[in-house]
């Protein structure tokens, strides 16, 4: 029995996790896209208005429809699908928004067409319409949101990924003032050369960061999440960024950075319970500078795309 409408969610993501820019990525729960599609009786790639955020309805522009087609070429399809997309979090926030829909649309348009490619080829098809989104191609947010976890790009050129495991009881405190930060602007920042040993000090902390999430060494961890590269020049886009990381760090975290390229920040905890003991200070910073602010404690989400 053929489908001809289905509905996915596909979650949110935290990019470069302190030294992994470009290269690390995990997905988070609570925060996402539920894209619902259903096909037509005709070619037409459709998007009905959307909720929760304001985005292109010209299919050449939405990430959506850029990544359908993307998968209906590999297939030589003329099938065509009515889209919606609903966002449960800010575009811009730096939780992989295009990622989530890239990521959510060829899933469920995988799925109505009797699923002709696996989870992991699916990737090719969102990547093109994150490219659509950043300019480039970039896996750290689609991978994730696609396949679920913690996952790293090995390399762009022929793609390929792995999966990190994580400890069970670690908890993700998503941190979003609400201000907007261009990834434009933010990615302009970023120093395109490092010094020999501003390099040595990255790998280092990317390979401490991946045997302390094998290892639950929440230590190593705590000196892993160091970035030489983006959260120099990145945070002083972000609000108060100093005094939050500080305080996280001094009630528990084990690893404090931003996500992506802001102006969300991650902070990661041994427990919900240091994690929420925290969360009603931080929300306080927040409040004297009359700045509202987005909290959400999840796991690192170990489910990518799912059908609801």
């Amino acid at each position: 029995m053929s489908l001809n409408r289905i509905q996915v969610f596909a979650p949110a993501s935290v990019a470069n996790v302190g030294p992994g820019y470009d290269t690390f990525g995990f997905a988070i729960e609570h925060l996402g896209d539920v894209i619902s599609l259903t096909k037509r009786s005709d070619s037409k790639l459709n998007i009905l208005k959307s909720a929760g955020a304001d985005l292109p309805t010209d299919p050449a522009k939405n990430v959506a429809t850029v990544a359908i087609q993307s998968l209906l070429d590999s297939l030589d399809s003329q099938q065509g699908f009515d889209v919606h997309i609903k966002k449960l979090f800010k575009p811009g926030s730096g939780l992989g928004s295009s990622a989530s829909s890239a990521s959510g649309a060829v899933y469920a348009a995988n799925k109505l067409l009797g699923e002709p490619y696996t989870d992991e080829q699916l990737l090719e098809f969102a990547l093109d319409g994150e490219e659509l989104a950043s300019g480039m191609i970039h896996a750290d947010n689609v991978a994730p949101s696609l396949l679920g976890g913690f996952q790293a790009v090995r390399s762009y050129e022929p793609l390929e990924l792995f999966r990190i495991p994580t400890p069970e009881e670690l908890r993700v405190l998503i941190i979003f003032p609400d201000v907007e930060v261009k990834t434009s602007e933010a990615k302009g920042l970023v120093p395109k050369e490092l010094s020999v040993k501003e390099a040595r000090e990255q790998w280092g902390n990317v390979g401490a960061l991946i045997h302390a999430m094998h290892t639950a060494d929440y230590k190593l961890m705590s000196h892993a999440i160091t970035d030489r590269i983006a959260e120099p020049v990145r945070r002083q886009l972000i609000p108060h960024y100093g005094k939050v990381k500080q305080y996280a760090m001094d009630h528990g975290a084990v690893g404090f950075n931003i996500s992506g390229s802001g102006p969300s920040m991650f902070a990661l905890f041994k427990s919900a319970e240091t994690a929420k003991s925290c969360m009603t200070e931080i929300e306080k910073v927040y409040q004297k500078a009359d700045l509202p602010v987005m909290l959400n404690l999840s796991r690192i989400n170990p489910n990518g795309c799912q059908v609801i």
